[in-house]
């Protein structure tokens, strides 16, 4: 369709580079079965959260921070104290006793720019834009299927499809829009022409566009979301896809035809309108206030790191022994409870964090399956592809069993046999319902060992990279567990988002099993001394996948184990008792979760709204020696990533860190932060109410706008928020010039911090987050601070 648009005249091209401009600040959406953390203000990191308040507040109506009862409160409780307000003051221009006032003044209101449809709601009575809303969604739901519908939506783009649905949709002229489906008829398909229409129809310009189709494709809400990630993912891998600007085209169309109908009555406050989109954006009074109480919140989190941070650690932290046992897991904040009881519960334990993907970004075909999932972060595109080792007779077995299941099902809802069956059957799943209701459910153990196919030479480097990664290049205890980790819960359209966020949305067991079974090939041991790493003849690496509901620990025992039995006793002996500690510790926090042995079945239970927090409560990242976090009670709200700058030849490891981890790590803490502010926009509403739609996402009720984000439920106990909404604070280990360079190199990652969307520090030689990294430059934290 690109090159399409070059027989259109310069005016209306600078029309489609403002199409271009919008989209860009739509955040994308995943689908449900692999969701992924997205920053929903990724379209917004290239200017600080004032002007992000301003721009959200004209395009959508939107909040980014909390209510100032909210910061009031931790004035008055000391959470927020005088320093911390008046550091925020001084970064925002302002005086601290500004802040003070505006805490405690009324909240101030915010409402978007309006749409035609707005206007005609106010000129009719009619509520146009949920009607529009609703339409859309209708045609959405079944354009954007993935298997759920019964009858899809016609092939084709998107424009072709919606045309072919609302040029037959009876209910538009019903509700007074007559003629609309003999205009739509008459569309070709053509996104860019039905837009250039549109536009000219509602007399937009070039200045009025940006914040304009903004405007519309907010009010698209999650559809455009998920439109939004089939274009990113297009131009990760250096394609182009044009979902989201046909869109765009589809909410334009529906705007002039709105505009023709009723324009006598709406024409002057149409062109009003077109005058507020078209002034420049920038931040109000209040804008600059909230946003420097955000900050004033965010420091006085910061302060609260440094000291627990400052405070002594545990005994024989720095020890160079070798120790007994190590574990490696994922850097996910639920992870830091469990390795916090892991070592306290054996002094012989270590434990390491590294990105829970193990540096294996693989393209994973699972048993009795042709889907390829992407088990790796978003950011990376699958370079190595894997499968599950089993015989062509039991895959065969697995694939018939799993094509009756869905037959069956498709069976028992279908509209000729879905009342009969229920009358029919209904009984037979008495016994179902019991055993779902009381939260019983049988174990299932693990599948088949995963192997890849890669040359010898490339398996060596592979795993002297993850090595080197994980700051593992020496000291290797006689057995190291590999532990990814995963959520086992039922009933829970978003499960996905509680698995782990480098592995695409899936569980880690497959990366730690290959990982694993690579550092224990003979030919991979034999060949890692030429990279400068010697792994010891009696070290073996154990694979084992950590249930984050549980905090139950699955070893996978897929290698000879008979000379480290006593070792193995030890670490499932140390497992147990650690995994009951973590669970005591989590029971507390978990609504209904009465004593730490209800989270054993908790994940089972198919009416549980909150089987477990997930990432709730996110704040930290720490790229340092584990020493420097050990015997810190982090409160399972800090990443925690290993990272010895003394073995990081040309801070290669460093930068990864930065432009990888730390990226995806923002994206998981803004996710929440998001949906805690929000909700109406980057939040997925009631769990309550949820329908999912098109087997990619969910509505609430039985229809209307896709919905994006975390559920309530994810960030709220009912009665308070049970996620702080702050922004990540990075602190690093690692010289300030090392840093510094590598942000002259990656300009996105630099404005993320330079516009205060993350706080970043460095620590100096005693562990001390002693310098803050500012827009213009290094700035050193006083030691009484």
């Amino acid at each position: 369709m690109t090159h399409q648009r070059m027989t259109f005249p310069g005016p209306v091209l600078q029309l489609f580079a403002a199409a271009e401009d919008a989209i860009a600040q739509i955040p994308p959406a995943f689908p449900l079965t692999a969701t992924v953390a997205v920053n929903p203000f990724l379209g917004q990191a290239g200017e600080n959260r004032a002007m992000a308040a301003a721009r959200l507040a004209r395009a959508g109506g939107l909040r980014v921070t909390q209510d100032r009862a909210q910061y009031a409160a931790m004035i008055a409780d000391g959470r927020i104290a005088e320093p911390d307000l008046e550091a925020a003051a001084k970064a925002a221009g302002l005086d601290a006793a500004d802040l003070r006032a505006a805490a405690d003044a009324p909240q101030p209101g915010s409402r978007a720019l309006p749409m035609v449809a707005d206007l005609a709601r106010d000129a009719t009575g009619t509520d146009w834009p949920e009607f529009v809303e609703d339409r859309v969604g209708l045609w959405a739901s079944a354009h954007f299927d993935r298997g759920q519908a019964f009858w899809p939506a016609l092939s084709g783009g998107a424009i072709v499809s919606w045309r072919a649905f609302a040029s037959r949709d009876l209910t538009t002229g019903l509700a007074g829009l007559t003629g609309f489906n003999a205009q739509v008829s008459e569309l070709r398909g053509d996104a860019a022409e039905a837009l250039s229409a549109a536009c000219a129809t509602l007399g937009v310009t070039a200045e009025a566009a940006p914040l304009y189709f903004h405007r519309l494709l907010m009010s698209m809400g999650g559809w455009a979301q998920y439109a939004r990630h089939l274009g990113w993912l297009a131009e990760r891998d250096g394609g182009r896809e044009e979902t989201c600007f046909a869109l765009l085209a589809i909410a334009a169309t529906w705007e002039a035809a709105l505009l023709e109908r009723w324009g006598d009555r709406i024409g002057d406050g149409w062109a009003k309108a077109l005058e507020s989109y078209a002034e420049p954006i920038e931040p109000s009074r209040d804008d600059l206030l909230d946003a420097a109480l955000q900050d004033a919140a965010d420091r006085a989190a910061e302060r609260r790191l440094a000291e627990t941070l400052a405070a002594p650690g545990a005994a024989g932290e720095t020890g160079t022994d070798r120790p007994d046992l190590q574990a490696a897991f994922c850097i996910d904040v639920r992870s830091e409870i469990l390795r916090r009881t892991l070592e306290a519960s054996d002094p012989g334990m270590r434990t390491l964090g590294f990105a829970g993907f193990f540096g294996l970004a693989t393209a994973h075909r699972s048993e009795g399956s042709d889907l390829v999932e992407a088990r790796a972060p978003v950011l990376l595109r699958p370079g190595v592809a894997s499968r599950d080792l089993t015989g062509a007779s039991a895959d065969r077995a697995l694939r018939i069993k799993r094509r009756a299941v869905r037959a069956w099902g498709r069976f028992k809802m279908a509209a000729v046999s879905a009342f009969a069956f229920v009358e029919a059957a209904g009984p037979l799943y008495a016994a179902k319902l019991l055993r779902d209701s009381t939260g019983v459910s049988h174990h299932h153990g693990p599948g088949p060992a995963p192997a890849m196919n890669l040359p010898e030479a490339d398996r060596i480097k592979a795993a002297a990279t993850v090595l080197r990664a994980m700051s593992l290049t020496d000291g290797f205890a006689p057995l190291i567990l590999i532990a990814g980790h995963g959520s086992h819960v039922t009933n829970a359209p978003h499960a996905s988002a509680l698995q782990c966020g480098a592995c695409g949305g899936h569980a880690g067991d497959v990366n730690a099993r290959l990982l694993a079974a690579l550092l224990n090939d003979p030919a991979v041991r034999a060949g890692l001394p030429a990279e400068g790493i010697t792994v010891p003849d009696d070290t073996l690496f154990i694979a084992g996948l950590h249930d984050t509901v549980t905090d139950e620990v699955t070893l996978f025992e897929d290698h000879g184990l008979a000379r480290h039995a006593a070792s193995l006793r030890r670490l499932k002996a140390t497992m147990a008792q650690a995994s009951a500690l973590a669970r005591a510790e989590r029971a507390q926090a978990l609504p209904r979760a009465g004593t730490a042995a209800a989270l054993l079945s908790r994940g089972h239970d198919w009416a549980e709204l909150r089987p477990e927090w997930g990432l709730a409560g996110c704040s930290a990242f720490i790229a340092a020696p584990r020493h420097r976090s050990a015997g810190r009670d982090l409160a399972g709200r800090a990443f925690l990533h290993d990272y010895d700058w003394r073995r990081d030849d040309g801070f290669r490891v460093l930068e990864l860190i930065l432009t990888a981890p730390v990226v995806v790590a923002s994206w998981i803490s803004l996710q929440y932060y998001g949906s805690s502010v929000a909700p109406e926009a980057f939040g997925a509403g009631n769990k309550l109410i949820h329908n999912v739609t098109g087997g990619i996402g969910v509505v609430e009720g039985n229809g209307g706008a896709l919905r994006a984000g975390l559920p309530l439920q994810s960030v709220h106990d009912g009665d308070t928020l049970r996620h702080e909404p702050l922004r990540l604070t990075v602190a690093v280990e690692a010289p300030r010039e090392a840093i510094a360079d590598i942000l002259s190199r990656h300009e996105g990652v630099a404005r993320l911090f330079d516009n205060g969307w993350l706080a970043l520090y460095a620590m100096d030689e005693d562990g001390r987050m002693a310098w803050r990294h500012t827009p213009d430059g290094w700035q050193t934290v006083p030691e009484d601070a």
